[in-house]
């Protein structure tokens, strides 16, 4: 904006559209909002468009963007004339825009006149746009996880460890210990033992929940060794009630040591919760988790054919041929839970 020149009625416009601008790149405010906010009341709608166009001009490529359709069409009318099937491009996302978001290929071919290759190559062109110009200059920090706990596998058997980062030592300084005289029954001695005393109990406090972390940790990795040596397929059924059993403990303890905890293990950082999933009854008369009934409608769509997608009723007959009994809408459950859209948003062509 600063290399660039505007009249200092255009800069104040083009300084509250930049403040505007979300992380993602797009426009966080419509027009209306924007002028309002100006000191210049008498600025009007074309002025602000004029202002907001030069900066839809701006690096990264689409940025100031109403919408996705608009973030597309400005990167691709950026591009050399001589691009490749650009000029196919800009008409299928300015005048079929819902038909690429629905991945309707039949009507856009009908639509465009295009043959499934063409299309194909026009799709591939799209695809290497950025829908989110933002993040190429973002300045976000990253937050990471730290693991309470690491799982490795030793000498052939699955070993489970805090993590000393996270579990700092903790001790009473020697030097106030020292300054409580055991006979002297004084106001200030008193104060000493009765903050001595706490501190203790804190230590204390602090040992005990470090030692139920680990006893918990360890004893769901006992539960689900095959996860560990085979994958979420082999994740088996487990809740609350059998940690707590198995420990001895109350359920609402081991709630409350497995909330917001994390494992570091060969399969990832995952958290505690990962581990406790609902079971399903298989054909045999087993059980099977719902953690791994996700994880293998996640690799049937996986290794789908793309240009035919497995629908719900498809994925359930599946599961059903192989012993897990789930109805249709169980499985369009566990599918949007992994974020995954449905056959008709999945069906490309590339």
């Amino acid at each position: 904006m600063n290399l660039t020149p505007f009249s200092s009625g255009d800069l104040a416009i083009a300084t509250t559209i930049i403040d505007a601008i979300n992380e993602n790149g797009y426009l966080g405010s419509n027009i209306e909002d924007i002028q309002a906010g100006l000191d210049d009341q008498e600025v009007g709608r074309d002025e602000v468009e004029a202002v907001l166009h030069r900066i839809q001009a701006f690096d990264p490529p689409g940025v100031g963007a109403r919408d996705p359709q608009e973030c597309l069409l400005l990167q691709l009318r950026q591009m050399p004339e001589d691009t490749p099937r650009r000029d196919k491009a800009i008409r299928l996302c300015a005048d079929f825009f819902e038909l690429l978001a629905g991945r309707d290929q039949n009507q856009i071919m009908r639509r465009l006149k295009v043959s499934e290759d063409e299309l194909q190559k026009i799709n591939q062109l799209i695809q290497s746009l950025n829908p989110h110009p933002g993040s190429l200059v973002a300045d976000a920090q990253t937050q990471y996880v730290i693991p309470d706990v690491f799982v490795s596998r030793k000498n052939g058997s699955w070993h489970v460890e805090l993590n000393p980062e996270a579990t700092p030592k903790l001790r009473v300084n020697a030097h106030y210990a020292k300054l409580i005289r055991r006979a002297d029954r004084g106001a200030d001695n008193t104060y000493l033992k009765n903050h001595l005393q706490e501190a203790r109990w804190f230590i204390k406090s602090l040992v005990s929940r470090n030692e139920t972390l680990l006893r918990v940790a360890t004893k769901i990795v006992e539960f689900q060794k095959g996860f560990f040596e085979h994958g979420p397929e082999a994740m088996r059924p487990l809740v609350l009630r059998d940690i707590a059993e198995a420990l001895e403990m109350h359920e609402s303890t081991i709630s409350r040591v497995t909330t917001q905890k994390y494992m570091h293990t060969p399969r990832g950082t995952l958290e505690f919760k990962y581990f406790f999933s609902s079971h399903v009854s298989t054909a045999a008369g087993g059980e099977c988790s719902a953690t791994a009934i996700r994880a293998l409608i996640k690799k049937l769509i996986a290794a789908e054919i793309s240009n035919k997608p497995l629908s719900d009723n498809k994925l359930a007959a599946i599961l059903s041929e192989q012993g897990i009994e789930v109805a249709r809408r169980t499985v369009a459950k566990y599918r949007e839970a992994m974020s995954i859209p449905p056959s008709n948003k999945r069906k490309r062509l590339l």
